[in-house]
């Protein structure tokens, strides 16, 4: 196992990470405000990997009880949302009561947002079961639902008190939600980090594989320069904006085509091939910068879709209410050269057609 630290002060909490971890969750969760819990996931996951978990708490003498929602992009909603509230009072949660979300990032942004809104805050964990959400989602604190008009809209910034992630966890994940999450690695190395985007040109084939190593070395990594952005700014006033590389177009991809159609992973895929067309207009990427990128996400079996049938004017006005947009512009991440990334607001019509 390795651990690390999301540096917030008193707020400050481990990332645990390795394989054979969610048998020892009961322990990994430290001191919580009482022994009492209540797990948030779906009927996937719950056939995988609820039984470890409840094992693993009662044997921490934490008792607890289940809440189970629907699988699914298009049920990370308001009504979704309410009914988790309704089952917590049916339980009789009370604010020492600890909420745990164990699935992919749909669970932990849904049971997130319930335990930043039930009773005004009770404690979180996350325990993801899904690539994307090991690698990024459950680290950071953004918790949210989605509405028809845009994603992840409605929402807060609610720190978990821990992160468990069981790599093992992943063997049981389909092929298509585990390339999904690889472009969220692909992300953090393109936009932060040029070792990472080395090492994933060096290593793609063996990750794909779901090699031990090569799938513990990217959840880790993932995870430390996460950990680093949300540490320096954790509501995403200026650096932590550079996460979002892609997802401006990813977005709307989800929203104009109808939640759970595309996975979020290949939208991102797809936004950060459109992010780079953009940076090569706007912010000096080279083109073999951006080539070097599109091969990267080329090498990944499925994660390249058909473009989605949107026309001009709804990508725009999907991409008009994207979170970035400050005083009624909006604002782009882009890349100046692989491993920098800058969010420019001086992006022209003409630029943003071209790439459409």
């Amino acid at each position: 196992m390795r651990t690390l630290t999301v540096a917030l002060g008193e707020r400050s909490y481990p990332i645990h990470i390795g394989a054979g971890l969610l048998e020892r969750s009961g322990e990994l969760l430290g001191s919580l405000p009482s022994p009492r819990a209540v797990v948030v996931t779906n009927p996937t996951i719950a056939r995988h990997h609820l039984e470890a978990l409840q094992k693993a708490l009662s044997a921490a003498a934490i008792r607890h009880d289940v809440i189970v929602v629907e699988d699914g992009e298009e049920h990370k909603n308001w009504e979704t949302l309410y009914g988790v509230h309704t089952r917590l009072l049916e339980l009789g949660a009370e604010r020492s009561t600890t909420l745990i979300a164990l699935g992919g990032g749909v669970i932990g942004d849904l049971a997130g947002f319930a335990a930043a809104t039930y009773q005004r805050g009770i404690a979180l964990v996350q325990i993801p079961t899904t690539l994307l959400a090991q690698v990024d989602s459950s680290v950071g604190g953004k918790t949210a639902v989605n509405h028809p008009l845009g994603k992840n809209m409605i929402g807060a910034f609610y720190q978990p008190r821990t992160v468990i992630s069981d790599t093992a966890s992943l063997d049981t994940l389909p092929m298509r939600e585990y390339v999904a999450g690889i472009a969220e690695v692909i992300k953090c190395g393109a936009v932060l980090d040029l070792k990472l985007f080395e090492w994933l040109e060096a290593n793609m084939e063996r990750l794909v594989a779901r090699e031990a190593d090569a799938v513990t070395h990217a959840v880790l990594e993932s995870c430390r320069i996460k950990a680093e952005v949300v540490a320096a700014d954790e509501r995403e006033s200026g650096e932590r904006a550079l996460l979002n590389f892609g997802h401006t177009f990813a977005h709307a991809i989800e929203a104009g085509t109808g939640y759970g159609t595309w996975l979020h992973g290949e939208a991102v895929a797809a936004g950060m091939i459109m992010a780079a067309a953009l940076s090569e207009r706007v912010a000096g990427l080279a083109s073999t910068q951006s080539g070097r990128l599109r091969e990267l996400i080329a090498r990944v079996p499925g994660l390249l879709r058909e473009t989605p049938t949107l026309d001009t004017e709804g990508w725009l006005g999907l991409m008009s209410r994207d979170k970035k947009t400050q005083a009624g512009v909006p604002r782009f991440v882009l890349l100046t050269k692989l491993g920098s990334g800058v969010v420019r607001s001086d992006v022209y019509h003409s630029d943003l057609q071209h790439v459409l």
